[in-house]
């Protein structure tokens, strides 16, 4: 298994992270019965980390796909690892940002994973 394909793995606990940290803390106040409800994530820290968990599920299938394309055909091995634990890191990142409440910081972060995902798209067009 490669580090990008491990990095795929890493990427799907990343969009769970944030919903199950909301619900862990606040299993007290959590209905199962009613797991979308607003009263649950209805502003604060869990409203962003249920838009992180969110945001995560919009970023993972770009994310697969280029992982997926890069290692089919072929790029550079140490390229598609290096751009998937970037893109990781970022992610990451984004996290911390969404959950600390830094819009302006998240979103640079959040553009910075998109064009790390547009890199590692291109990495078979650009074999060295």
């Amino acid at each position: 298994m490669t580090i990008a394909e491990l990095c795929l793995l890493a990427a799907v606990f990343l969009w769970l992270a944030p919903i199950g940290l909301a619900k862990g803390v606040g299993f007290r106040d959590y209905d199962n019965a009613r797991p979308r409800s607003d009263d649950f994530y209805g502003g604060g820290w869990k409203a962003r980390a249920l838009g992180a968990h969110q945001n995560g599920m919009e970023a993972l299938p770009f994310f697969a796909a280029a992982v997926l394309l890069a290692e089919f055909r072929g790029a550079p091995r140490g390229s598609v690892d290096g751009l998937a634990l970037a893109f990781i890191l970022a992610r990451l990142a984004y996290l911390a940002a969404y959950l600390g409440d830094r819009p302006l910081i998240r979103s640079v972060i959040w553009s910075a994973g998109f064009l790390i995902n547009i890199a590692l798209f291109l990495t078979p067009a650009i074999r060295t």
